[in-house]
């Protein structure tokens, strides 16, 4: 009988601990998928970051090509303008002619000030190239 009685209380202390071994089994199958889904989120944002990170160092190196080009070419046009106005007189000499053409003749405002801004342009350059 002493027997029985053990043999009873061990099956509900296995049933016991049958139970309790599937709840813990269950909890830990909820905090894998917890921690499977924060991953999961940590890798999405990962990628986004890598993805961001590519994009603005492409366009980093395209502006930084395009300003490269921009310097070349103002270089370029600078070199020219040098030789233009060290080489000989003629652009200067060009805009003298213009301006007493338009100092004899009637012409529109829009003309006026088209000569003094290339005046002005041919100073500002001519500036640039001495201090270069």
């Amino acid at each position: 009988m002493v027997l029985k009685k053990e043999l009873a209380a061990c099956l509900r202390s296995k049933r016991s601990l049958s139970q309790c071994l599937c709840e813990t089994e269950t909890n830990m199958l909820a905090i894998v998928s917890k921690y499977q889904e924060e991953l999961n989120l940590a890798t999405a944002h990962e990628h986004k970051v890598v993805d961001e990170y590519a994009r603005v160092y492409a366009e980093k190196e395209a502006r930084g090509r395009v300003i490269d080009s921009l310097h070349q070419e103002a270089t370029m046009w600078m070199d020219r303008f040098s030789l233009t106005l060290n080489g000989s007189q003629e652009l200067p000499r060009l805009l003298a002619k213009a301006k007493a053409m338009v100092d004899t003749y009637s012409v529109p405002e829009e003309i006026h000030r088209l000569l003094s801004y290339c005046q002005h342009m041919i100073d500002l350059m001519a500036h640039i190239i001495r201090n270069r």
